[in-house]
């Protein structure tokens, strides 16, 4: 039986993981910052929150970091937790950059003290490539970070890069390009729209303001990425893979998307809000999942629509209680 260990297991994509590795004969144990009290709602959501064991300790704190990989002694650590919403990060560049970052270098360090040999997963991201120096962006694409949690996420990204030449531990990066599901927080555009399309549905709002809504993302569902994530760690040496679609859309396409599986028409409701526009924007991210496909035998399973349907008809339910 394998042990995992996760950070972040209460967000979005450490829910889907903990869920997917009990699944797969698991034991699952998750790192929880006590600050005041956990949520464990999307663990809840999905019915895994009594399954997996909880270690307290923080990614800023090297400490418990330590305390805790010694405590779970786990064949393999996922290190998702951060400040992970962009437009947060021009607020709070230096907790961006703090957690973002160094959390990186916190995790690297606890493991090399603790067991070099304890595979480690690195959840990259696709703001990494920010203003695009190719149309598809592959492994290969030089990055261009573009707001301060890129430039963060860049950092702990060389860091895993360098353990792995450095101390020839096994850290793979995951440049997951955006990935989302009923579990995402209201603060992400995906969330946004699709609440604000159950409550319009349901006559208790009246309009949906977004900034750039020509912006284009390559989207794809967390459950299916959280796979990836997995397979990663089970290869004979440590790699870096995209995973993406390798299919952009609009934001205004989405929005089209999400309005019409409730039978309303998006552009009468839609309003554009200069105020939401970020300081710095990523016009385009399509990710090229080649490799991916090739090496690791995984492809996303969910269509945009799929996901954006699943997505609305969750917040359909969640008006209800």
């Amino acid at each position: 039986m394998k042990t995992a260990f996760i950070t972040g297991i209460t967000g979005q994509d450490g829910a889907y993981l903990a869920k997917f590795l009990l699944e797969k004969g698991y034991r699952v144990a998750g790192l929880v910052p006590r600050r005041s009290t956990v949520d464990r709602w999307r663990l809840e959501y999905l019915g895994i929150a009594d399954e997996v064991e909880y270690k307290d300790g923080d990614i800023l704190d090297l400490s418990s970091l330590i305390r805790a990989i010694k405590a779970v002694k786990p064949d393999e650590v996922y290190h998702l937790a951060a400040q992970s919403f962009v437009g947060s990060s021009w607020e709070q560049p230096i907790l961006t950059a703090q957690s973002t970052g160094m959390g990186v270098l916190h995790v690297l360090e606890a493991i090399r003290e603790t067991d070099p040999s304890i595979k480690m997963y690195q959840a990259s991201s696709s703001e990494l490539y920010g203003l695009i120096q190719e149309p598809m962006q592959s492994e290969e694409t030089p990055f261009y970070p573009r707001s301060p949690y890129a430039v963060a996420k860049l950092f702990g990204y060389w860091m895993a890069k360098n353990y792995r030449e450095s101390f020839q531990m096994f850290t793979a990066n995951g440049i997951l390009f955006n990935h989302e599901s009923p579990l995402r927080g209201l603060e992400f555009v995906t969330r946004k729209v699709t609440y604000a399309v159950a409550r319009i549905a349901a006559g208790k709002q009246k309009e949906l303001r977004l900034g750039n809504i020509k912006a284009k993302r390559d989207w794809g569902f967390a459950g299916d990425y959280v796979e990836a994530m997995w397979r990663m760690l089970q290869q004979e040496k440590p790699d870096d893979y995209v995973i993406a679609t390798g299919k952009t859309t609009s934001v205004e396409e989405m929005c089209r998307i999400a309005f019409d599986y409730v039978g309303l028409d998006y552009r009468k409701y839609l309003v554009v809000d200069p105020d939401l526009f970020r300081p710095a924007e990523v016009d385009v991210l399509l990710g090229n999942p080649a490799k991916a496909n090739r090496e690791l035998g995984w492809f996303p399973k969910t269509s945009l629509e799929e996901l954006i349907h699943m997505m609305v008809e969750a917040d359909l339910q969640r008006m209800k209680h």
